[in-house]
């Protein structure tokens, strides 16, 4: 008989080991066992980088699947990583330390980075002109070749350069011209408005208008004595609006 208490410590003890240390046997199933080996490759992988870069070790790292497919890492080159082993390990001797060997590596190695750097500076030279007279007619053959074929790629960028420079010239030209013709026409614009602004009356300055005296018109042809002894008021007077009553001829004596 089992009490409801320890039914219930038994299932947290099996949840606290849910997930147990795992048998370290070869896997029977076959997609088990492919899981596992890409789950268990790419964490492998993981550790070694960070082991390098870490640590600053110079890490090689050759795996092969049961299907033959090989997966590898290097922080510098599996190649050279071997090599070094192998350099390692034929030491016969036995009695230098591994910071000797480390040594021997790196002056090997800055030997042939010297040797290297050297025969750059050379052809270096040689392409400029100098240290040619220890050269046969195949290497002078060689470095003519290879300076015809930079100067072909020189002129070739030159060109698409200059291509390039003329195009945006003409743009450059046809903005300016727009620029020109639009400038002009407003200059034209403007002085238009200017011409009409100078003819219409009042502006820049006060315009009297003049008038032309109008041709005096013969008086009528009156008797003489009419014409001495008679004459109209409204002659003398200004020009007001009376009643037609009021204006009386007046005789002289």
């Amino acid at each position: 008989m089992m009490f409801p208490s320890q039914s219930s410590e038994d299932s947290m003890g099996q949840r606290k080991n849910g997930r147990g240390k795992i048998e370290i046997k070869r896997i029977e199933n076959t997609t088990n066992r492919q899981v596992t080996f890409c789950k268990r490759r790419n964490g492998l992988l993981k550790k070694a980088y960070e082991l390098s870069v870490l640590c600053d070790a110079e890490i090689a790292l050759i795996v092969f699947s049961s299907r033959g497919r090989l997966y590898e890492y290097a922080n510098h080159s599996v190649k050279s990583t071997i090599e070094r082993y192998k350099k390692a390990c034929s030491d016969s001797s036995g009695n230098g330390s591994v910071a000797e060997i480390n040594a021997q590596y790196y002056q090997q190695e800055a030997a042939k980075l010297r040797a290297q750097i050297g025969n750059l500076q050379n052809a270096n030279r040689q392409m400029l002109g100098e240290n040619v007279t220890s050269m046969n007619m195949r290497d002078i053959k060689n470095m003519e070749s290879k300076l015809e074929t930079s100067l072909r790629k020189i002129r070739c960028k030159k060109n698409e350069l200059l291509f390039a420079e003329i195009e945006y010239m003409q743009k450059r030209e046809i903005e300016l011209h727009y620029n020109n013709q639009f400038l002009r026409a407003k200059i034209a614009e403007s002085e238009r408005s200017q011409q009409d602004m100078n003819l219409m009356p009042g502006a820049g300055g006060t315009n009297y208008d003049i008038i032309q005296p109008q041709p005096s018109q013969p008086a009528p042809t009156q008797p003489y004595h009419e014409n001495r002894n008679y004459f109209q008021v409204d002659t003398l007077q200004p020009n007001h609006s009376y009643p037609r009553q009021d204006q009386m001829a007046l005789q002289l004596v």
